[in-house]
């Protein structure tokens, strides 16, 4: 069988929008309908007739609704193969009359969660009839065509207009493979939300995430790379899940992974004053706090202006004209805001391929959740980072005791470092990053290259010194050795961060005394990798 003419349809849906024109072409092509409950009845507000579920079963809609459409009467004409003899004879046995369409959508259970209902509530919005009814007609898709999207509506309806009341056997494929994954997501949902919400599991024994397709990308990493951006059910508000593109060319996977980086540093600083983050291949490579956004992108790109060059921007203040007119003076991939106020929009649209995005109000950095990493043939979840460390849990460990502009700038560094890949040192000064070292095989390169760059970058601008000299330098991790320290001394800074924890730390304890710096341990590192 391919065509299949419809000559009975099953609607029973919580997302009303397009129902009743829906109903209205089934009815043109004398199609019967039968319905549940609040679906029947914006039918019949919409003057179409319709037949109860209650009418088809014999049995009346029971224990507050949860007990309608689970009935060999419903399912019998939704499972049975029109073609087999010993089906039909069932068929005609048992007074089952076959239903060629199913239009369901499910409880909003995700809605529900969403809201801050209450456990009961959120229990009374898991539907049990309806992914029953959407798996049984997308099993039997040689026969039946299942819906589960209003936005499929259009197509449903071109496809009877077209085709005098039947559908076709490759579209009710599609829209069994739709259904299938409609009612995985939906039981991943709830899956989920007992698991992590109801059972405070962190990592329970089965894992089932669900994400539907946000967007698909311009490319992967690299050009002959597909790629495509998955959104999780329950989205945190304030993050990259939550971006509104206002202009510029199509996003491409490395522009997301390095706004995200981004994004996750400067909600560090949602609640301090205006900060500006310019991120390059997932790292920062400047980032500075100021009395306003322009002063701040300013400091922030004399860190590393080289590097800057076709970075990524995130601020966490709404962008205003002379920011925006700033930020457009080198070339930039991405910029990404909570708001921009008209001034700013207004510059921007200048830049036509400039992709910029508004995010709304920026995440709380310490949220909870996971993070996810495939690796050939598995994946590694963990908690997020989102420790932070204050100045009352910060141990001197050196003779001298560090100053309060010290402990300001050792706090700023180490906010940062968190946010540099392994191995990490920044170096900062009067709230702006004077140096970064990222992704080194070890700790003195890394502390060596953020000098090198410090010092290119005085050069650049004609200062008299490095803005490392007088810094505080963080380390994402303890010194192993005193050698990346000494290459911080070196480098003039006076103050120094560190988690400490290696079985040299006397030594470079030590080191510090001699070179007459100011050491605080955190007890905490910030791998990142």
């Amino acid at each position: 069988m391919t065509d299949v003419k419809i000559t009975r349809a099953l609607l029973s849906v919580s997302d009303k929008s397009g129902l009743a024109k829906l109903g209205a072409v089934l009815a043109r092509h004398g199609v019967e309908l039968v319905s549940t409950g609040g679906t029947a009845k914006a039918l019949r507000d919409a003057g179409l007739a319709v037949k109860d579920i209650s009418d088809l079963t014999g049995f009346p809609e029971m224990m507050d609704g949860r007990v309608k459409t689970l009935h060999p009467k419903v399912h019998g004409g939704l499972l049975a193969v029109r073609d087999d003899a010993a089906h039909v004879a069932s068929m005609e046995e048992h007074g089952i009359g076959p239903i060629d369409l199913v239009v369901v959508n499910l409880y909003p259970f995700a809605q529900t969660v969403a809201k801050g209902a209450e456990r009961d509530e959120i229990i009374e919005n898991i539907d049990i009839g309806g992914p029953s009814m959407v798996r049984s007609a997308a099993k039997n898709h040689a026969h039946v065509a299942i819906v589960t999207d209003p936005a499929d509506y259009a197509e449903l309806i071109a496809a009877l207009d077209d085709n005098g009341g039947e559908t076709g056997l490759a579209f009710r494929r599609r829209l069994a493979a739709k259904a299938f994954a409609a009612t995985a997501e939906y039981d991943s949902m709830i899956a989920s939300w007992f698991a992590f919400v109801d059972q405070g599991e962190m990592f329970p024994a089965k894992l089932t995430v669900p994400f539907r397709i946000g967007q698909s990308l311009r490319y992967g990493e690299n050009p002959h790379q597909s790629a495509a951006l998955y959104l999780p059910a329950f989205a945190p508000g304030g993050s990259l899940a939550d971006h509104r593109q206002v202009q510029g060319k199509e996003l491409s996977y490395n522009n997301l992974n390095d706004a995200d980086a981004a994004l996750e540093l400067v909600s560090e600083f949602r609640d301090g004053p205006p900060t500006v983050v310019i991120v390059k291949h997932a790292n920062p490579c400047g980032v500075a706090s100021g009395d306003t956004l322009i002063e701040a992108y300013k400091a922030a790109l004399e860190c590393d202006s080289v590097s800057a060059f076709g970075g990524i921007i995130a601020v966490n203040r709404p962008l205003d004209g002379a920011t925006a007119e700033a930020i457009s003076g080198i070339f930039t991939e991405v910029v990404a805001a909570p708001d921009a106020d008209a001034d700013a929009l207004a510059v921007f649209a200048k830049k036509k391929n400039l992709r910029l995005l508004l995010t709304g109000p920026l995440g709380d950095p310490a949220r909870g959740g996971m993070t996810l990493k495939t690796i050939a043939g598995g994946a590694l979840v963990q908690s997020r980072d989102n420790g932070r460390i204050t100045r009352d849990a910060l141990k001197v460990m050196t003779k001298r005791q560090p100053t309060e502009q010290e402990l300001t700038d050792c706090l700023f560094a180490w906010t940062v470092a968190k946010h540099v890949k392994s191995n990490a040192i920044v170096y900062a000064k009067d709230g702006a990053t004077a140096g970064i070292g990222a992704g080194q095989m070890n700790r003195r390169d890394s502390a060596r290259i953020a000098a090198a760059k410090a010092k290119e970058a005085a050069e650049t601008y004609g200062w008299e010194a490095p803005r490392t000299i007088g810094s505080a330098v963080a380390s994402d991790a303890f010194f192993p050795f005193s050698d990346g320290l000494l290459a911080a001394v070196e480098a003039g800074a006076t103050a120094v961060i560190q988690p400490g924890g290696s079985i040299r730390d006397d030594e470079v304890i030590a080191a510090a005394d001699e070179a007459g710096l100011a050491m605080v341990f955190t007890g905490m590192r910030h791998f990142r990798h």
